[in-house]
């Protein structure tokens, strides 16, 4: 399975962008689906994840409220709705696969993909 994330880009603090991943392969539906980001100088962090089916999601109290996951699966693609942006929230971002999407909040990924950069501006 490979991954390529897209969306990202530069915005202002309190707007919005849509992170879409699009993973290759037949499969997509039998796997949890996840986003992590990465901040300059900082350990890389869970953000959000959905099972397979797109029936139970996982966040990070950091962004509940403000992001939500959801997929998909006839068009083979999960997204990333970020509202209400905040300059803590640039960082690179990144799309995941695995097991379940409690693996996936636990960091347990089978699959990572290349990142799509997020900068906030104040």
């Amino acid at each position: 399975v490979q991954l390529q994330a897209f969306g990202g880009g530069l915005v202002q603090a309190g707007g919005s962008l849509r992170l879409s991943c699009a993973p290759s392969g037949r499969t997509f539906s039998s796997y949890a689906m996840g986003w992590f980001r990465q901040a300059p100088g900082k350990e890389r962090e869970f953000v959000a994840a959905i099972s397979g089916g797109g029936g139970t999601t996982y966040s990070a109290d950091s962004v509940k409220g403000r992001f939500t996951i959801s997929r998909d699966n006839a068009k083979n693609t999960v997204y990333l709705q970020m509202n209400s942006l905040k300059p803590e929230d640039t960082a690179v971002y990144y799309c995941a696969a695995g097991k379940t999407g409690w693996d996936i909040r636990g960091g347990s990924c089978h699959y990572w993909g290349q990142g799509t950069q997020v900068t906030v501006s104040s």
